[in-house]
């Protein structure tokens, strides 16, 4: 497979699958623009080259064809702010009319289209519109890697026209390369920090993780789970009782291969889920009924912190609690810092998924970590050691 370095893009039209699947508010301003920085990279090649890009992506999840609210004109408007150059628009992604403007693209210009899933042969993976999405361009690049898990048509199944002419983008080959080093060559002690809501969709992760890591702190909601599996009462806290006996055995197994599982200590609970709730602090196994943990307490706050300090590599998916309230937010930004630190000090720090994004950015600490992955899913995926089908297919 040629790189992207190495290819040679002049008067060319090259179809890159971007993710722009960004948040808006209720005026569809753009709140986090971290994935459509993420692509400037690969268009910058591409149009240094001596090209013309296509852009396609998705935007939520449009149920039935066209919605106002999940249009991607707001991505153009900013992309063309964040460039400083024209970006042109197509109302649609597929079509004679679409054809036409990519062919009158000059080397240089930009169009993106308008959201690939308002048609349905996108999550479906159709093949017949993958070749239709395949019309618009003479290279292809997946520059997606939050999207990569999904065997879609502008993902996956679009590269089988693209023979010899399909690579990985900057952002893409960048995904790869860091989550290959952390899980493969990293130094130790390395440490794991997971958090989020739920417990599901993280066993097996936390099973790989195992094998790898010297630490694994776990906060967030889905810490209750593993507390109540020890026995504790956890008062009305978010606790996945289907899977209480399986973070039993994880917290044996993790006994077993020597890696120090780290829990909360202590929390910082609210008699309701509202950043104006009465709130005070308990022992993580002690909490009252009617009471919710929403945060890690100061207590941990301190022990993870050290853990972290210490540490040589370190893998950050969620948030240590509802930080989006500033009552709950000290847990999630003392790990933050803490990973900081650890990073000015020679550790490697990847930060992955949506909510840990989130937090990086909010606290404006991106630059102070060694790489903020844009996968979510995907990344779980991958550390799960899961074959990618939209990586797969670029292989192939």
């Amino acid at each position: 497979m040629v790189s992207i370095d190495q290819f040679d893009f002049f008067e060319k039209r090259v179809l890159i699958r971007v993710d722009y699947n960004v948040p808006l508010n209720e005026g569809l301003e753009i709140e986090d623009d971290t994935r459509i920085k993420a692509s400037i990279p690969s268009i910058d090649k591409v149009l240094d080259g001596g090209g013309s890009v296509v852009l396609m992506s998705h935007l939520g999840r449009p149920k039935n064809g066209y919605e106002k609210k999940f249009s991607l004109r707001p991505v153009q408007k900013h992309l063309a702010e964040l460039l400083n150059r024209d970006v042109e628009f197509s109302e649609e992604c597929v079509g004679e009319d679409v054809v036409l403007k990519t062919q009158q693209l000059l080397p240089g210009r930009i169009l993106l289209l308008e959201n690939l899933r308002f048609h349905q042969g996108e999550t479906s993976g159709d093949v017949s519109f993958s070749e239709e999405l395949s019309k618009l361009g003479d290279v292809y690049i997946n520059d997606a890697f939050g999207t990569s898990h999904r065997a879609h048509a502008s993902t996956s199944i679009i590269t089988r026209f693209f023979p010899g002419s399909k690579l990985f983008g900057v952002l893409l080959q960048g995904e790869i390369d860091n989550i290959e080093s952390i899980m493969h060559s990293a130094k130790h002690p390395f440490t794991a920090i997971l958090g989020g809501a739920k417990v599901a969709g993280k066993v097996e992760i936390i099973k790989q993780l195992l094998n790898k890591i010297d630490n694994l702190i776990v906060g967030g909601g889905m810490a209750f789970t593993f507390i109540k599996a020890r026995g504790g009462s956890v008062g009305s806290s978010l606790v996945d009782d289907s899977l209480i006996e399986l973070a039993g055995q994880l917290i044996e197994l993790a006994d077993e291969k020597s890696v120090h599982l780290h829990l909360p200590t202590d929390s910082i609970i609210a008699d309701n889920f509202s950043n104006d709730a009465t709130i005070r602090s308990a022992k993580i196994d002690e909490i009252p009924d009617g009471w919710t943990g929403l945060d890690i307490g100061p207590e941990t706050q301190t022990i993870f912190a050290d853990v972290i300090r210490s540490s040589r590599s370190i893998l950050w998916n969620g948030p240590m609690g509802v930080f989006e309230m500033s009552n709950f937010e000290a847990g999630t930004k003392n790990i933050a810092f803490a990973i900081v630190d650890a990073t000015s000090n020679g550790a490697f720090s990847l930060v992955g998924g949506g909510d840990s994004v989130s937090a990086i950015n909010k606290l404006g600490l991106s630059e102070k970590v060694s790489y903020v992955s844009t996968g979510g899913g995907a990344l779980l995926e991958y550390i799960e050691g899961k074959e990618l089908p939209g990586i797969k297919a670029i292989l192939n």
